[in-house]
């Protein structure tokens, strides 16, 4: 699928630019794409250590253990070929909740290492397996509570109201999201992995629980009285932190322009999206010391990865950039706006949301720009601004996800992982434009 894909953007991109006479500008969309993809890839190696480390504290204090206990129902469902103790259970959970929280810069490096350990269970390397290609579905559809740069670039703009696109977001990126899973749960069953991976996963698993009898084994000190009471006073700080945050005025603070009339609710929202790093960062190491954990040593050896990981990423990211810059420079994008405005007018859908409904699955950057120039040229409070504002929060850019996440462990055969995540973008796209017109007419 991936190889057909990349080689067909590239043609196409090379066909159009000669009839428009713009192959300089793919030329040039090539090499300033390969460009970014090695910036951005070598970016994450700060945050990939980061939270690989912190993972690492996590997962060696029993935390992610008991957060993954919490949500095994669910996600037995959802992943039926992982082991339900496995530590990808727990991974994927942290990675869920990062993007529920629109905390992408965390929510990358914890998906990457959520593949990896799906890959742990994958008898076919090289091949994607079903936990991998749902895992990517639910990243794609990518449920979030605040859509923060959206919000951001309204804000920045002059909007009367940033937040209002918060609940239509919330409920196109829910419709976004069941789709990718529907449409993921159902072409597995006409895609099957070749037979004997059911056997591989049962010795995973037992291998799995050997390893947990290992860290079980591990000195780990029971938590006290005293030690329950410093994490409530922890906790409790935090939850000080947050309504000082969210209501400044009852502290006597003045209160930012940007929440003068936002409701409490939008106010909370916000104060988590702000506190959650911190009180991550802060509160898995913590909880580590106070289980006798060696907290320094333990959180370097699981940062010792970040490089590699980051570094390993870069061809996959190289390749599926470069493919994108191509068709941007060769003017395909604008191309393919103009043949589909007519049958778009037709159909109520607006055509100026367009180029941005067509970029948004291939470049988050992209997309950005084209929302931040549909709010210069309409207005911040304009209906398909919001419509576009809203599209932006409901999906994610399927194709950096793919050349990411499967990169970081060499998977080029992507099965149904593509098409799920494109079925999620396309439900996110229209959701936007026909809740958005409910809501504001």
């Amino acid at each position: 699928m991936l190889n057909h894909l990349w080689l067909g953007m590239l043609v196409v991109a090379v066909l159009v630019g000669g009839f428009t006479g713009q192959l300089k500008g793919m030329a040039d969309g090539a090499i300033d794409s390969a460009k970014t993809a090695v910036t951005l890839a070598l970016g994450l190696i700060g945050v990939m250590t980061l939270w690989l480390g912190i993972m690492r504290l996590a997962e060696r204090a029993g935390l992610v253990s008991v957060l993954a206990r919490v949500l095994r129902p669910l996600l037995v469902r959802l992943f039926p070929d992982v082991p339900a103790n496995h530590p990808a259970m727990g991974s994927m959970v942290m990675n869920i909740a990062a993007n529920v929280l629109g905390l992408n810069n965390a929510a990358t490096p914890l998906g990457l290492r959520a593949m990896r350990d799906l890959e742990s269970l994958n008898r076919h390397p090289g091949t994607a397996t079903n936990a991998m290609c749902t895992f990517l579905a639910i990243n794609t559809g990518s449920v979030q509570l605040i859509s923060v740069n959206a919000i951001a670039v309204l804000a920045a703009a002059g909007s009367k109201n940033p937040t209002a696109i918060v609940g239509t977001t919330l409920v196109a990126t829910f419709c976004s999201s069941v789709a990718g899973l529907v449409v993921v749960k159902v072409m597995e069953r006409f895609s099957p992995l070749p037979t004997g991976e059911n056997q591989a996963l049962a010795v995973t698993a037992d291998s799995t629980k050997e390893t947990e009898a290992v860290v079980k084994e591990s000195v780990l000190a029971p938590l006290t009285g005293l030690h329950w009471l410093a994490l409530a006073a922890f906790i409790g700080g935090f939850g000080w932190f947050l309504v000082r945050t969210a209501f400044p005025a009852t502290f006597g603070l003045t209160v930012p322009a940007d929440m003068v009339g936002q409701a409490a609710w939008i106010r909370l929202l916000n104060a988590v999206s702000i506190l959650a790093v911190p009180f991550m960062v802060a509160f898995f190491p913590f909880y580590a010391w106070l289980r006798k954990l060696p907290v320094y040593e333990e959180f370097v050896e699981g940062a010792k990865d970040g490089f590699g990981v980051a570094v390993q990423i870069i061809p996959y990211f190289v390749a599926m950039l470069v493919a994108i810059g191509c068709l941007r420079g060769a003017g395909v994008i604008e191309l393919f706006t103009q043949w589909l405005t007519p049958v778009l007018t037709a159909v109520n859908f607006p055509p100026e949301l367009a180029p941005m409904a067509l970029i948004r699955p291939l470049s988050g950057s992209g997309s950005l720009a084209a929302l931040s120039d549909l709010v210069k040229t309409l207005g911040p409070d304009h209906l398909v601004t919001r419509m576009a504002a809203t599209l932006f929060g409901s999906t994610e850019t399927t194709f950096y996800i793919v050349a990411v996440y499967f990169g970081a462990v060499a998977v080029r055969k992507t099965r149904h992982a593509i098409w799920a995540g494109l079925a999620a973008d396309l439900t996110g796209i229209i959701a936007a434009v026909i809740i958005c017109r409910l809501v504001w007419g």
